[in-house]
Protein backbone atom coordinates (compact mmCIF):
# COMPACT_ATOMS: atom_id res chain seq x y z
CA UNK A 1 0.00 0.00 0.00
CA UNK A 2 1.18 2.99 -0.95
CA UNK A 3 1.77 6.03 1.45
CA UNK A 4 0.60 9.88 0.81
CA UNK A 5 3.97 12.42 2.39
CA UNK A 6 2.39 15.56 3.17
CA UNK A 7 4.11 18.90 2.08
CA UNK A 8 4.90 20.32 5.37
CA UNK A 9 6.89 16.68 6.02
CA UNK A 10 8.60 16.87 2.74
CA UNK A 11 9.45 20.29 3.86
CA UNK A 12 11.25 19.61 7.39
CA UNK A 13 12.87 16.25 5.76
CA UNK A 14 14.61 18.86 3.15
CA UNK A 15 15.75 21.81 6.36
CA UNK A 16 16.75 18.67 8.48
CA UNK A 17 18.86 17.65 5.13
CA UNK A 18 20.67 21.27 4.34
CA UNK A 19 21.11 21.83 8.29
CA UNK A 20 24.81 20.96 8.11
CA UNK A 21 26.22 23.54 6.80
CA UNK A 22 26.41 27.42 7.31
CA UNK A 23 27.72 30.35 5.20
CA UNK A 24 28.08 34.05 5.89
CA UNK A 25 28.55 37.52 3.76
CA UNK A 26 30.56 40.22 5.05
CA UNK A 27 32.10 43.46 3.52
CA UNK A 28 35.54 41.55 5.27
CA UNK A 29 37.15 39.11 2.60
CA UNK A 30 37.42 36.68 5.74
CA UNK A 31 33.66 36.72 6.06
CA UNK A 32 33.03 35.66 2.93
CA UNK A 33 34.38 32.31 3.54
CA UNK A 34 32.01 29.44 3.82
CA UNK A 35 32.23 28.07 7.80
CA UNK A 36 31.18 24.32 8.16
CA UNK A 37 30.32 21.69 11.02
CA UNK A 38 30.09 18.47 9.33
CA UNK A 39 29.67 16.73 12.91
CA UNK A 40 30.22 16.37 16.48
CA UNK A 41 34.12 15.12 16.60
CA UNK A 42 34.95 17.57 13.91
CA UNK A 43 35.15 21.31 13.47
CA UNK A 44 35.77 22.76 10.42
CA UNK A 45 36.47 26.75 9.26
CA UNK A 46 38.34 28.36 6.16
CA UNK A 47 40.97 30.98 7.36
CA UNK A 48 43.46 32.92 5.78
CA UNK A 49 47.54 33.42 6.52
CA UNK A 50 48.31 37.16 7.30
CA UNK A 51 51.31 38.85 8.27
CA UNK A 52 51.72 40.60 11.51
CA UNK A 53 54.26 43.19 10.30
CA UNK A 54 53.15 44.78 6.80
CA UNK A 55 52.63 47.92 5.72
CA UNK A 56 52.11 50.89 2.76
CA UNK A 57 55.04 53.08 3.17
CA UNK A 58 53.89 56.85 2.16
CA UNK A 59 55.38 59.88 1.35
CA UNK A 60 55.87 62.42 4.13
CA UNK A 61 56.67 65.08 1.80
CA UNK A 62 56.33 66.75 -1.65
CA UNK A 63 59.61 65.50 -4.09
CA UNK A 64 61.05 63.95 -6.92
CA UNK A 65 62.18 60.56 -6.32
CA UNK A 66 65.77 59.47 -7.55
CA UNK A 67 66.06 56.03 -6.24
CA UNK A 68 64.05 52.60 -4.95
CA UNK A 69 66.82 50.14 -4.49
CA UNK A 70 64.01 47.22 -4.47
CA UNK A 71 61.44 45.87 -6.78
CA UNK A 72 58.67 43.77 -6.73
CA UNK A 73 59.46 40.23 -4.70
CA UNK A 74 63.02 41.71 -3.61
CA UNK A 75 64.09 41.24 -0.22
CA UNK A 76 65.49 43.85 2.32
CA UNK A 77 67.13 44.17 6.01
CA UNK A 78 65.31 46.51 8.41
CA UNK A 79 66.68 50.17 8.10
CA UNK A 80 67.46 50.05 4.32
CA UNK A 81 66.85 52.87 2.24
CA UNK A 82 63.54 51.69 0.08
CA UNK A 83 63.02 55.62 -1.32
CA UNK A 84 65.25 58.24 -1.44
CA UNK A 85 64.47 61.67 -2.72
CA UNK A 86 65.68 64.63 -3.84
CA UNK A 87 66.89 66.71 -0.93
CA UNK A 88 68.83 69.59 -2.66
CA UNK A 89 66.31 72.09 -1.58
CA UNK A 90 65.59 70.92 1.79
CA UNK A 91 69.21 70.68 2.57
CA UNK A 92 69.51 73.97 1.02
CA UNK A 93 66.98 75.62 3.41
CA UNK A 94 68.70 73.24 6.18
CA UNK A 95 72.04 74.77 5.92
CA UNK A 96 70.83 78.29 5.78
CA UNK A 97 68.82 77.57 9.42
CA UNK A 98 72.27 76.65 10.40
CA UNK A 99 74.16 79.75 9.80
CA UNK A 100 71.55 81.74 11.33
CA UNK A 101 72.25 78.94 14.58
CA UNK A 102 75.69 80.35 14.50
CA UNK A 103 74.92 84.18 13.73
CA UNK A 104 72.14 83.93 17.01
CA UNK A 105 75.13 82.22 19.12
CA UNK A 106 77.83 85.03 18.51
CA UNK A 107 75.38 87.68 18.79
CA UNK A 108 74.36 86.19 22.24
CA UNK A 109 77.90 85.93 23.36
CA UNK A 110 78.59 89.36 22.37
CA UNK A 111 75.39 90.46 24.20
CA UNK A 112 76.47 88.25 27.41
CA UNK A 113 80.27 90.37 26.86
CA UNK A 114 78.78 93.57 27.04
CA UNK A 115 76.37 93.21 29.83
CA UNK A 116 79.57 92.48 32.03
CA UNK A 117 80.76 95.67 31.23
CA UNK A 118 76.92 97.36 31.63
CA UNK A 119 77.05 98.40 28.12
CA UNK A 120 73.67 96.76 27.66
CA UNK A 121 71.03 95.98 29.91
CA UNK A 122 69.48 92.26 31.00
CA UNK A 123 66.56 92.55 28.31
CA UNK A 124 69.08 92.96 25.43
CA UNK A 125 70.38 90.01 26.77
CA UNK A 126 67.00 88.31 26.72
CA UNK A 127 66.42 89.53 23.32
CA UNK A 128 69.51 87.41 22.17
CA UNK A 129 68.62 84.40 24.11
CA UNK A 130 65.27 84.11 22.31
CA UNK A 131 66.90 84.65 18.97
CA UNK A 132 68.99 82.02 19.42
CA UNK A 133 65.99 79.59 20.45
CA UNK A 134 64.33 80.21 17.61
CA UNK A 135 67.12 79.94 15.34
CA UNK A 136 67.86 76.27 16.89
CA UNK A 137 63.69 75.50 16.32
CA UNK A 138 63.69 76.59 12.87
CA UNK A 139 67.01 74.42 12.26
CA UNK A 140 65.34 71.09 13.90
CA UNK A 141 62.28 71.71 11.50
CA UNK A 142 64.85 71.56 8.88
CA UNK A 143 66.40 68.20 9.84
CA UNK A 144 63.22 66.67 10.10
CA UNK A 145 62.57 67.64 6.54
CA UNK A 146 65.58 66.27 5.75
CA UNK A 147 65.21 62.74 7.22
CA UNK A 148 62.33 62.48 5.38
CA UNK A 149 64.00 62.26 1.75
CA UNK A 150 64.83 59.15 3.22
CA UNK A 151 62.25 56.45 3.86
CA UNK A 152 64.07 53.38 5.86
CA UNK A 153 62.09 49.44 6.50
CA UNK A 154 60.97 49.80 9.53
CA UNK A 155 61.73 45.84 9.64
CA UNK A 156 63.25 42.83 7.53
CA UNK A 157 60.79 41.85 4.96
CA UNK A 158 60.17 41.66 1.07
CA UNK A 159 58.74 44.45 -1.37
CA UNK A 160 55.13 43.30 -2.62
CA UNK A 161 54.27 45.91 -5.22
CA UNK A 162 55.83 49.19 -5.75
CA UNK A 163 52.94 52.03 -6.72
CA UNK A 164 55.50 54.65 -7.79
CA UNK A 165 58.72 54.57 -9.82
CA UNK A 166 62.20 56.56 -9.95
CA UNK A 167 61.70 59.91 -11.51
CA UNK A 168 58.27 60.91 -10.44
CA UNK A 169 57.18 63.41 -8.31
CA UNK A 170 54.66 63.20 -5.48
CA UNK A 171 52.89 64.92 -3.19
CA UNK A 172 52.86 64.54 0.75
CA UNK A 173 50.74 61.47 1.75
CA UNK A 174 51.17 59.72 -2.00
CA UNK A 175 51.80 55.89 -1.19
CA UNK A 176 54.97 54.55 -2.13
CA UNK A 177 55.37 50.92 -1.54
CA UNK A 178 53.53 47.75 0.24
CA UNK A 179 55.86 45.68 2.39
CA UNK A 180 55.73 42.60 4.02
CA UNK A 181 57.02 39.77 6.24
CA UNK A 182 56.59 36.55 5.29
CA UNK A 183 58.24 35.10 8.71
CA UNK A 184 55.29 36.79 10.97
CA UNK A 185 52.56 35.01 9.31
CA UNK A 186 49.52 33.74 11.60
CA UNK A 187 46.19 31.83 10.57
CA UNK A 188 43.27 33.95 10.76
CA UNK A 189 39.75 32.33 10.73
CA UNK A 190 36.21 33.03 11.58
CA UNK A 191 34.61 30.75 13.30
CA UNK A 192 30.37 30.41 14.33
CA UNK A 193 29.96 32.87 17.91
CA UNK A 194 28.89 29.32 19.36
CA UNK A 195 32.17 27.74 19.39
CA UNK A 196 33.13 29.69 22.08
CA UNK A 197 31.89 27.15 24.85
CA UNK A 198 34.53 25.54 24.24
CA UNK A 199 37.56 27.04 22.33
CA UNK A 200 40.00 28.73 24.33
CA UNK A 201 44.00 29.88 23.84
CA UNK A 202 46.43 27.16 23.52
CA UNK A 203 44.27 24.63 22.11
CA UNK A 204 45.73 22.93 18.63
CA UNK A 205 44.42 22.61 15.36
CA UNK A 206 45.18 21.85 12.47
CA UNK A 207 45.42 23.80 9.34
CA UNK A 208 45.82 22.82 5.36
CA UNK A 209 46.95 25.39 2.92
CA UNK A 210 45.29 25.12 -0.20
CA UNK A 211 48.39 25.88 -2.27
CA UNK A 212 51.29 23.55 -0.52
CA UNK A 213 48.32 20.92 0.83
CA UNK A 214 50.80 20.28 3.84
CA UNK A 215 48.87 20.06 7.18
CA UNK A 216 49.98 22.45 9.71
CA UNK A 217 50.04 22.22 13.53
CA UNK A 218 48.69 25.10 14.72
CA UNK A 219 48.02 26.96 18.53
CA UNK A 220 45.00 29.13 18.87
CA UNK A 221 46.91 32.03 20.64
CA UNK A 222 43.86 34.62 20.93
CA UNK A 223 40.16 35.26 20.19
CA UNK A 224 38.77 38.67 18.92
CA UNK A 225 37.38 40.98 21.22
CA UNK A 226 33.89 41.09 19.41
CA UNK A 227 31.00 39.24 17.86
CA UNK A 228 30.14 40.31 14.41
CA UNK A 229 26.39 40.87 14.80
CA UNK A 230 25.29 40.05 11.06
CA UNK A 231 27.24 36.95 10.56
CA UNK A 232 27.16 35.66 14.36
CA UNK A 233 31.19 34.34 14.03
CA UNK A 234 33.95 35.23 16.06
CA UNK A 235 37.66 36.02 14.81
CA UNK A 236 40.29 33.42 15.81
CA UNK A 237 44.20 33.75 15.16
CA UNK A 238 46.46 31.18 15.31
CA UNK A 239 50.44 30.51 15.99
CA UNK A 240 52.24 28.50 12.90
CA UNK A 241 54.61 26.21 14.05
CA UNK A 242 58.47 27.82 14.11
CA UNK A 243 59.35 25.17 11.35
CA UNK A 244 56.91 25.67 8.98
CA UNK A 245 58.37 27.06 5.60
CA UNK A 246 57.28 28.57 2.18
CA UNK A 247 54.24 29.95 3.24
CA UNK A 248 53.44 33.40 2.01
CA UNK A 249 50.70 36.03 3.20
CA UNK A 250 47.19 35.22 1.92
CA UNK A 251 47.60 32.03 1.29
CA UNK A 252 44.20 30.67 2.20
CA UNK A 253 43.23 27.15 3.44
CA UNK A 254 41.04 24.40 5.69
CA UNK A 255 41.04 24.27 9.59
CA UNK A 256 40.26 21.06 10.92
CA UNK A 257 39.56 21.10 14.63
CA UNK A 258 39.49 17.19 16.14
CA UNK A 259 38.18 18.11 19.61
CA UNK A 260 34.33 17.88 19.94
CA UNK A 261 33.12 20.56 22.11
Amino acid sequence: MQRNISPICALLCLLYAGHGTAATQSDDPLLDIPIQTQNTSERRARGVLRARDQAVLSSELAGRIIEMPYTDGQAFKKDAVLVRFDCSAYQAQLNAAQAAVRAAREELNHKKQLASFNSVGRFEVALAEARQAQAQAEARVYQVQVRRCTVSAPFDGQVVQRQVQPHESVSGGTPLLGIVDNRTLEVQLLVPSNWLGWLHPGQRFEFVPDETGQPLAVEVKRLGARIDEGSQTLLLIGTLPPDAAGLLAGMSGSARFLEAP
